[in-house]
């Protein structure tokens, strides 16, 4: 077996962490040698991996450089290939193959160094901000699912979640934002998003500086978007000594690099915060994560 399809162990804990026995990881390996023959592909390094999938890099028949991933077909990965053909390289890394029945993805091949490698956070923010303008820009085409949908299901998963928090500022904290999501639910957008911008999801390219990689496409507001460039990289919220104030800085830079309404994407930023929330409780958190809480203690000092 060539050591390019071989799996990491680490990716194949996490499938089985998340999905059980898992027979798309078991048979990875065929999948990937099918998909290289299928392509003309030459493996060209180390391979590598996120949560979900494996990414190879080759080499096509064409000498050009590209990578092969490889992810099962999910409610959160379905959506990928559409949106990346709506974007067609405009600011997301290009799609170049799609095989629909096993999920498997030919891209663009892109350099390993993130927008986190950029010191300033508030620089990086206004390079992200720039591309979700861009992605943004366009409607989502139909079939993906919808922000407005997913606010519903938020909202009647929060009496749940409250039910099993002990802290009552902590549910205080949960019921404000779902109050706040419920009035801006109709009029959820109909932009198409990305759902994980964040810093490490912004690759540096060559016929672009800085492009998108693994969306997870949604029909919404670009506010919805905000929330990964404010909770990641936290460790420099902390340093920073003003942990609210330098959640605003960021919040500040990229609402108005996008033109939005501050109000109405604090209101939306909030609602993010909601689903993490919903999710860490789901997942068996007895409390509320600190960073959630210290984003939306932020952002509702502004009054949203």
């Amino acid at each position: 077996m060539s050591p390019a399809v071989v799996v990491p162990a680490e990716l194949a804990a996490t499938h089985r962490k998340f999905f059980g026995a898992s027979p798309w990881i078991d048979e990875l390996p065929e999948l990937a040698e099918k998909q290289l023959a299928a392509w003309r592909l030459c493996p060209d390094g180390a391979a590598r991996h996120g949560m979900v999938a494996l990414v190879l890099p080759v080499v096509r028949d064409d000498g050009s450089a590209a990578v092969l991933k490889l992810q099962p077909v999910t409610t959160d990965t379905a959506g990928e290939p559409v949106g990346l053909r709506v974007w067609d390289g405009r600011g997301a890394v290009r799609l170049l193959e799609h095989d629909p029945v096993s999920g498997s993805m030919l891209l663009e091949r892109l350099a390993t160094r993130s927008l986190s490698s950029v010191d300033d956070d508030v620089a990086a923010a206004r390079v992200l901000a720039g591309l979700l303008a861009r992605l943004s820009s366009v409607p989502a085409p139909a079939g993906l699912r919808k922000l407005s949908d997913v606010a519903a299901g938020m909202l009647t998963g929060v009496p749940g979640a409250c039910a099993r928090l002990a802290d009552p500022a902590q549910r205080r904290l949960l019921e404000h934002c779902a109050g706040v999501v419920a009035e801006l639910r109709g009029e959820a957008g109909d932009r198409l998003l990305h759902w994980d911008l964040h810093y490490d999801n912004v690759l540096a390219g060559q016929r672009e500086p800085w492009l998108a990689i693994d969306p997870q496409p949604l029909a919404g507001d670009p506010g919805f978007e905000l929330m990964p460039a404010l909770h990641n990289r936290w460790d420099e919220v902390v340093a920073s000594g003003d942990v609210a104030g330098a959640v605003r800085r960021r919040f500040e830079a990229m609402v108005e690099v996008l033109g939005l309404d501050r109000q109405r994407s604090a209101g939306w930023t909030l609602g993010r915060v909601l689903q993490n929330c919903l999710w860490d409780v789901a997942d068996g958190d007895a409390g509320l994560s600190e960073v959630q809480v210290a984003v939306a203690e932020a952002l509702i000092a502004w009054g949203p």
